[in-house]
């Protein structure tokens, strides 16, 4: 009984549990550091996990997850080949969808990259290299161009996964050509504002960031070999530092804090920081240490009050979940708060309001506290039905709402902590 009043003051609180807060609506939040600004949150869950809302379904498979701006839900999914953006609305209903060319077909078939709401308009990048601007209130194309084509992109064995840059006027993706390693374009237009000539490397699967620091705005990403440094003005590459990465799977969208950029890499790769040396409208990087064991494949790592938490694959089934100390790079602990599968030993993760959510690749979810020994779980939910494929897209904590996207759903759960009185 107790459990059943809890669900339905939990569904009648949600629409207004945290006001204002309803905005996530790039990937990994408002400034791509994977940390929300929700408060007032669960730091418990009941038993079986937080009340789930709504399921929408149908909306094709695939690895994106979710914007959220303007009241509105924005992902990605692949629907009879095709590469589809649905857009919903708080519950859960369609407000549109529409198509952006073919989706990625090969390996692993599905969408990657998250959408990017920005002035009114939604951007979004294809795993074949299709980069669209939309209105975002009802769907109609404003601009699209082939990147590949248009740039003499070259893409990666399992797709492209970028999600579009905006700042400013400017929308910036990776074509990672042999001439043409990153582009800006008027967001607006989608004409050209400035190619970055020379980085050599072909794309990454990350998402790059915009970082300013001594005066000097950049644009940081991860190439298929390499760090890079593009100065955010007129794309100059200021600097590539090398990371060579087992079958250039770097995926990791890097940090920066502080002056120091926080990157990792899977199969031994680590987690490495690099100082930034900044002098006038130039920059250039050095090392200042390296963790070989935090070695984060896909599932993202987070900077939460000078540690570094993250899954480390080559730790598999043992204690895979890290954390790091972000001047040092020492390991502060190893922890197994939840399992990931075997084969794939993947976890994904989100922070909100003090405590984290932990994801793993076979559809299980905890709710923890980080402490200076492991993490300390305080609730758990296991997906009914996580689908055939991978659950590893990122969670998100946005307005007092959980949202997991596995195979062609979105589940929605409370995890407000407002009660009614």
């Amino acid at each position: 009984m107790r459990r059943l009043i809890f669900c339905v003051l939990s569904v009648l609180l949600l629409s207004s549990a945290v006001p204002g807060q309803d905005n996530w609506p790039q990937f990994h939040g408002p400034n791509r550091d994977n940390k929300s600004a929700d408060k007032g949150l669960l730091k418990k869950w009941p038993e079986g996990g937080p009340v789930r809302i709504w399921e929408a379904t149908g909306i094709g498979e695939g690895y994106s997850t979710v914007a959220i701006a303007g009241k509105r839900i924005h992902t990605t999914g692949s629907i009879n080949g095709d590469c589809v953006i649905t857009v919903l609305d708080m519950d859960g209903k369609k407000v549109w969808a529409g198509k952006n060319g073919r989706a990625w077909g090969k390996d692993y078939p599905g969408t990657r990259s998250t959408p990017t709401i920005a002035g009114g308009m939604l951007y979004h990048l294809s795993g074949i290299g299709n980069l669209v601007c939309l209105k975002a209130d009802d769907g109609k194309a404003v601009w699209s161009i082939d990147i590949m084509r248009r740039f003499g992109g070259r893409n990666i064995m399992w797709g492209l996964a970028e999600s579009p840059l905006v700042f400013d006027d400017k929308v910036v993706c990776t074509p990672g050509g042999k001439a043409v390693s990153m582009v800006a374009l008027d967001r607006k237009t989608g004409k050209v504002v400035w190619e970055c000539k020379g980085a050599g490397d072909r794309p990454g699967y990350a998402s790059p960031i915009l970082v300013e620091y001594k005066g000097l705005r950049q644009i940081v990403t991860v190439m298929s070999e390499s760090i890079v440094g593009v100065r955010a003005s007129d794309g100059k590459r200021l600097w590539r530092y090398p990371h060579k990465v087992y079958a250039d799977e770097n995926i990791t969208t890097p940090i920066f804090h502080e002056g120091f950029l926080i990157v990792s890499g899977c199969v031994r790769k680590g987690t490495t920081s690099l100082r930034l040396d900044v002098s006038g409208d130039g920059c250039s990087v050095r090392r200042r240490w390296h963790n070989r064991t935090l070695d984060n494949k896909q599932g993202g790592i987070v900077l939460v009050d000078g540690r570094i938490y993250g899954y480390a694959e080559s730790l598999g089934k043992s204690t895979p979940w890290m954390c790091i100390d972000f001047k040092s790079g020492k390991t502060i602990f190893k922890s197994a708060p939840v399992q990931s599968s075997y084969k794939y030993r993947n976890g994904c993760l989100t922070y909100a309001d003090g405590m984290f959510y932990l994801y793993s690749d076979d559809g299980h979810m905890v709710l923890a506290k980080a402490t200076d020994e492991g993490f300390d779980v305080t609730g758990s939910l296991k997906l009914k039905d996580p689908g055939k494929r991978q659950t590893w897209a990122h969670p998100v904590v946005c307005g007092g709402r959980l949202y997991i996207r596995y195979g062609d759903k979105l589940g929605v759960y409370s995890v407000s902590a407002w009660r009614l009185k």
